[in-house]
């Protein structure tokens, strides 16, 4: 990790979402996976809720937290035997079902059915924490195959939102290069790329942790604390690494550390592009017009763009340009590149959002910092609560608390 490029918050948009008007929630339908990987902190049970359940969930959500989409997780959610249901469900909730699978179990028959029953787009984790029956690669370019096998597939069924996630340590903080430059090859299938940084390291040497006042012992939740590395992965040592790929990589907005004001939690990058060349990355303008316009037309934040809209990306440069200096650099590359090459007009110009997650945060005296305005905010026991903390509900009862090792337990 010789490399970081550090970041300036203030000069990004700060996305606006709060815990009551977000663009995403969280619905988990089930813990049971099919897959096994390293790190991962969700025990696996056969414990499917009921669609009554979900539909209590539901009604949480509808009472307390507005939101344009909703993440269906788990575990894993194809393997829930009603989840075209579940999709269903969501959808006539108002919400836009995005599921958010390992695609083990999603073939061309079923993509059918959860579209019909109206399924928004898939978000899907491939990467070498996994040992997959689909994939025996041992690095992330070796896995791209099979993210382009799922980007073509929801491709060919139509209308679908495609994302990808991964997972990224220390070890293979190098690897993201491949992985981006395979999306950044793909702006029609592939919408949404989504890094996210393990968290283990920093959450088991340097703390002791609590429950109730009483000490707790974190060796069940993670079961190899030293997968991820032995240093804290940040958002801006990936952010270095994608500039030696592309160094006119940019981010635009991002949400902070309720804790930490220069934390860069969620960090969102927009980019332009045909399937021949790149023209740029969209300012923070651009952003606080697309979420201001979205909420001003469906009440909601934006997350999740209509993959009919991707595929506008001259009419999207033409607009942001009245307000955005970014987008206005790309409309003066893309001219450029059309005089250079007039029959270029005629390739359609996509736009592709590229994501990093920081995960929790835990400062030098104890406190655990969150996303200021969580988007994958679920429902356990009637109550919103954070999805990525839920174990320390679920195991103790109550959020875990921190504090330095040899020192007395903090309160905040």
């Amino acid at each position: 990790m010789d490399t970081v490029t550090e970041l300036s918050p203030r000069e990004y948009y700060r996305l606006p979402w709060t815990l009551t008007d977000n663009a995403i929630s969280w619905l988990e339908v089930t813990d049971d996976c099919n897959l096994e990987c390293e790190g991962c902190y969700r025990p696996h049970k056969k414990n499917h809720k009921s669609l009554s359940q979900i539909a209590e969930e539901l009604a949480v959500f509808k009472r307390q937290r507005k939101s344009d989409c909703m993440s269906i997780a788990g575990g894993d959610p194809l393997v829930h035997p009603q989840i075209i249901e579940i999709v269903r469900m969501v959808r006539e909730g108002g919400w836009k079902p995005i599921i958010n699978t390992n695609g083990l179990a999603l073939g061309r028959k079923l993509l059918h059915k959860l579209k019909e029953a109206g399924a928004y787009g898939f978000t899907f984790h491939i990467d070498t924490t996994q040992v997959r029956a689909d994939s025996k690669a041992e690095t992330e370019k070796g896995h791209n195959a099979l993210r382009q096998k799922f980007a073509e597939m929801l491709a060919k069924e139509g209308g679908l939102s495609c994302s990808f996630n991964q997972t990224v340590s220390i070890d293979t903080l190098d690897q993201v290069k491949d992985s981006m430059e395979w999306a950044q090859q793909h702006p029609d299938i592939v919408h949404t790329m989504v890094f996210i940084l393990f968290r283990t390291p920093e959450l088991t040497g340097e703390f002791e942790f609590h429950a109730n006042g009483k000490p707790v012992d974190l060796g069940a939740t993670y079961e190899k604390p030293d997968w991820g590395g032995a240093e804290q992965l940040k958002a801006k040592h990936v952010v270095a690494k994608i500039h030696e790929l592309d160094p006119d990589y940019q981010p635009c907005a991002y949400l902070s550390g309720d804790q930490d004001p220069d934390a860069t939690k969620w960090l969102l990058a927009a980019r332009l592009a045909s399937k021949k060349q790149g023209f740029g990355y969209v300012g923070p303008k651009a952003m606080e017009a697309a979420q201001a316009g979205h909420h001003f037309i469906k009440g909601t934040w934006m997350s999740y763009a209509p993959p009919r809209s991707t595929r506008m990306g001259r009419t999207t440069m033409s607009l942001l340009s009245l307000v955005d200096r970014g987008a206005r650099s790309i409309g003066k590359r893309y001219l450029s590149s059309v005089l250079r090459n007039p029959s270029s007009l005629f390739d359609k110009v996509y736009m592709q959002a590229f994501m990093i997650i920081q995960p929790i945060d835990i400062l030098p005296d104890g406190r655990a910092s969150m996303c200021d305005g969580c988007p994958d905010m679920t429902v356990h026991e009637g109550q919103l609560r954070w999805s990525c903390r839920l174990e320390e509900i679920k195991d103790y009862g109550c959020f875990l608390q921190a504090c330095p090792r040899g020192t007395s337990t903090s309160v905040h």
